[in-house]
């Protein structure tokens, strides 16, 4: 058994700025990684072309900005190496190949139990903490929907996940399921590549450039959310103009309002948009069921394909091992208590980066919960 005053579960850009904020104020803690790396999800499951979506200053984690030379809108490689010199600058050292199976409150000593299976030898290891920090993330198992007759498509099934980059597809009809910025990158990738390109929207969708969303950011701390929203579908009807002889809509909600009431981000437009006007990509609606490698879609049209990438996110699995919290997490695993008191339950309990306010929220959660832990130590 191992005890240390507070245990954080994932070593992504969550766990890290947490612990990064606990190093600052000279609190132990124990670092918890199912993955053999840290912020696996960069390092081994992105796409190639992947780059911030948000101007750097909105992307940095506590403490420590980017390097002046990076670019507004960082890569993947770029963010990848910043995140090697916030370890090393932090010396942060997280214990690999735990994999979680239970965390519980032990109403006796007043402390959390949490029970992780060592990957590399199947040892169940114990560690004790007063305080249990859920850093596991928004992104933590790939998602792929059911779909009537999926097994019996005989084409390549990927999850963006496993998607790098478009050069193995050229020639071939690629359907991306999935209409988020994850799905619209990899669909204009595949296409940049000479790969005949489909993608499924399902629903409206908000078509923003990076330099209005940069603009909504910054008004929104001078102005009320519904103003900014109004003003960014004014902007987007100005550059975008008629969405629907594309096959595609806008939401009647504003974009900042359903990024933060149910997480869906709009849209942040790097080329995918002039593709599918120009009918480079082709715009489906959804699936309806898949019959060998004929897809039906809900128009009653089929389209052969080749391989089919799902874009369709991931699901969270706290509610699997975290037991007793009947106040911070849904079983969703996002938060019960509305932003900004999102980050903090009961019992030492706490969550880092499920705001739905992305690495900025994240920072945000980090150093509110280090400064709380530390005045719960004095």
């Amino acid at each position: 058994m191992q005890e240390q005053p507070v245990i954080i579960i994932g070593a992504g850009p969550s766990g890290l700025a947490t612990a990064a904020s606990l190093n600052l104020h000279s609190i132990p803690y124990i670092l918890l990684e199912r993955e053999d790396c840290f912020a696996s999800l960069w390092k081994k499951n992105a796409y190639d072309r992947l780059h911030l979506h948000l101007h750097k200053q909105f992307c940095q984690l506590p403490h420590l900005p980017f390097p002046h030379s990076y670019p507004r809108f960082i890569s993947k490689q770029q963010f990848v190496s910043y995140l090697d010199d916030y370890v090393s600058h932090f010396k942060i050292t997280p214990l690999y190949c735990r994999c979680v199976e239970l965390a519980l409150f032990d109403e006796i000593t007043k402390e959390w139990i949490v029970k992780v299976r060592k990957l590399s030898s199947g040892e169940v290891e114990e560690f004790r903490g007063r305080f249990l920090v859920v850093a596991s993330g928004e992104a933590t198992d790939p998602y792929t929907p059911e779909i009537e007759g999926l097994k019996s498509f005989p084409g390549d099934v990927l999850h963006s996940t496993q998607f790098k980059n478009g050069k193995a597809f050229r020639d071939k009809n690629v359907l991306v399921v999935g209409s988020g910025n994850s799905g619209m990158e990899i669909a204009m990738d595949l296409a940049n590549h000479g790969a005949k390109t489909s993608i499924v929207v399902r629903s409206p969708v908000h078509i923003l450039s990076r330099e209005m969303v940069y603009l909504g950011l910054n008004l929104l701390k001078y102005i009320p959310l519904n103003m900014v929203d109004w003003l960014m579908v004014m902007l987007s009807k100005l550059v975008y103009r008629e969405l629907s002889k594309y096959g595609l809509s806008r939401p009647k909600e504003g974009p900042f309002f359903m990024k933060v009431a149910n997480g869906k981000y709009p849209v942040l437009d790097v080329g995918t948009y002039s593709k599918i006007k120009s009918r480079e990509i082709q715009v489906l609606p959804a699936i309806s069921s898949v019959k060998g490698n004929e897809v039906v879609f809900e128009n009653a049209e089929s389209h052969a394909f080749d391989t089919i990438v799902f874009c369709t996110g991931f699901k969270r699995s706290t509610h699997i091992w975290l037991k007793g919290d009947d106040y911070l997490l849904k079983d969703d695993g996002i938060p019960k208590p509305s932003f900004p008191n999102h980050w903090k339950g009961k019992n030492g309990l706490y969550c880092v980066g499920l705001s739905r306010r992305g690495l900025y929220g994240a920072g945000f959660d980090a150093q509110n919960i280090a400064d709380d832990i530390k005045s719960l130590l004095k």
